[in-house]
């Protein structure tokens, strides 16, 4: 069984910003699978379950509010017996391109807040985790306010085109493994190159 977790805020006044790309992720990777999200009871989260290459998966996305994210990954990995290297968490990442995306086998929060959570939760940072490029924010404006903000008309396209591959990524992670997801994924500049 894998376990993939997408990061974001509940709540409709969040629904569209750049924080909860994990999220639209998720979502995105639901509906190629044509699998519907439903509570998940006792993990504080909406799963789906579905097959891909003959592995089960379920994605996630927890209700907890971004930074107590580990509290609902902890719970989801304990329900469903799932084991760290089984885990794969999607998260936004100011520090990359727009659509540009990166799946590492492990590392720090790099100050995301709800990777820390995760982080502190399982008491390990031995996890895969795919971080989607959401960019820099403007001159003027500050990172935290930045990732509340919903994405801008002109950058709708190039979204959309993140969330497709992302979810192709995460598919091809559980397929594939790691290893190849990274050397077929990580080598592309931008998610429509």
């Amino acid at each position: 069984m894998k376990l993939i977790v997408g990061l974001g805020n509940p709540g409709d006044i969040y629904s569209d910003s750049r924080h909860n790309i994990g999220f639209s992720v998720i979502k995105a990777l639901c509906a190629a699978q044509k699998a519907a999200l439903k509570r998940d009871s006792g993990t504080f989260s909406l799963s789906a379950k579905f097959k891909v290459g003959g592995h089960s998966v379920i994605a996630a996305m927890p209700m907890t509010f971004m930074n107590l994210s580990g509290n609902a990954v902890k719970a989801l990995l304990r329900k469903h017996k799932i084991d760290l290297k089984d885990l794969l968490i999607i998260l936004d990442d100011l520090d990359l391109d727009l659509g540009r995306l990166r799946i590492r086998p492990d590392g720090s929060s790099g100050g995301h807040r709800g990777l820390a959570s995760i982080i502190d939760s399982v008491a390990s940072s031995g996890f895969a985790r795919l971080r989607v490029g959401i960019g820099r924010p403007p001159r003027g404006i500050e990172p935290s306010e930045y990732v509340l903000m919903p994405f801008l008309k002109k950058e709708k396209k190039e979204v959309k085109d993140a969330l497709e591959i992302a979810a192709e990524c995460s598919q091809s992670w559980v397929r594939e493994g790691l290893k190849e997801t990274m050397n077929n994924f990580n080598t592309r500049s931008k998610c429509n190159e």
